[in-house]
């Protein structure tokens, strides 16, 4: 008996791989919340943008889900679409196109992130890049004609904020109200800042994501943009107009591409804001929130190598 109970306690454990701590929170919960937080903005842009608008997102959410269970397939791999991941992708591909878009671009933006940006790398928790923003800049440089014909809800053609403000046609700016509510020119999903900002709070709230993100990324692109010499009045114009509130709350706050620990995810949404304000006073084009996250993406696993805590006894190597 004695020598069992040697035996017994030498017995060796098998250790299991990280994480060790779990939270109750699965990617299906976290991607149903971001869900519910997005769905006000994507009723307002159908109210704004007619149906061009819902049939637009729900190509786009088509496209991306089928292009999931297509590579999955094609890799012999667990269908997942179920997580909602896909459903995630399609709605943000589609809240950055102009409702006067075809319908094919949502369907060749769908399959490139998920098939190139997403799949190709391994699937959700592998890709380096947030798949929506990396479609959109495919897009962008393959018909930039096509992206940015942007239309007002009546229909008409017109300039944004950004671009009026870029020609320096400020006298012919939409009112401070028409831009929190969304009556303006623009892509469908970026217009009415209330309603992303309401989302967004609910996302804080659900602790979905972490409010340093988005709350330093606009912080650090109103500060420069006053210090490269932005008329002080022109900032709120900045901040409801364009992408920022869109790109805050959505899509920097990825957590697959964006830093995990509390440091790195500052310097990230600094650096996302200071590439945003660079772009958008010095840049050819009107708008950098897309440039800004994919570029602060590609550079997330170095500020995380930089401002992971080394761990207690860890030897540096020669």
């Amino acid at each position: 008996m004695e020598t069992n109970k040697n035996v017994q306690s030498e017995k060796l454990y098998r250790v299991s791989l990280a994480p060790y701590l779990r939270s109750k929170s699965t990617t299906q919960k976290m991607m149903l919340d971001v869900i519910i937080a997005i769905l006000p903005a994507l009723a307002a842009s159908i109210y704004f943008f007619g149906m061009n608008a819902l049939m637009l997102t729900v190509v786009s959410v088509i496209s991306c889900v089928v292009a999931e269970v297509f590579m999955q397939k094609l890799f012999k791999k667990k269908v997942t679409v179920s997580d909602l991941s896909a459903v995630i992708t399609g709605i943000l591909l589609a809240f950055n196109l102009p409702a006067s878009a075809p319908w094919w671009m949502p369907v060749f933006g769908g399959f490139f992130a998920i098939c190139i940006v997403k799949q190709i790398f391994g699937g959700i928790g592998s890709n380096f890049m947030n798949p929506a923003l990396a479609a959109r800049a495919a897009i962008m440089a393959s018909w930039p004609g096509l992206i940015t014909n942007y239309i007002t809800p009546d229909g008409v053609a017109s300039a944004t904020p950004l671009q009026l403000m870029k020609a320096g046609t400020t006298g012919e700016l939409p009112s401070l109200m028409d831009m929190a509510i969304g009556n303006i020119g623009g892509v469908i999903g970026e217009t009415c800042s209330i309603l992303l900002v309401l989302g967004g709070i609910y996302l804080i709230v659900k602790k979905v994501i972490d409010w340093k993100i988005p709350c330093l990324y606009i912080l650090t692109t109103t500060v420069l943009l006053a210090a490269f010499g932005v008329d002080i009045s022109l900032l709120p114009y900045h901040i409801l107009g364009g992408g920022l509130i869109l790109g805050a709350f959505f899509m920097a706050t990825d957590f697959v591409t964006c830093p995990v620990t509390p440091n790195g995810r500052i310097i990230f949404a600094i650096g996302c804001g200071i590439i945003t304000a660079i772009i958008r006073v010095y840049g050819g084009m009107a708008e950098g929130v897309s440039y800004a996250i994919i570029l602060m993406n590609t550079a997330t696993p170095l500020i995380e190598s930089l401002t992971t805590p080394k761990v207690f006894g860890e030897v540096k190597s020669k």
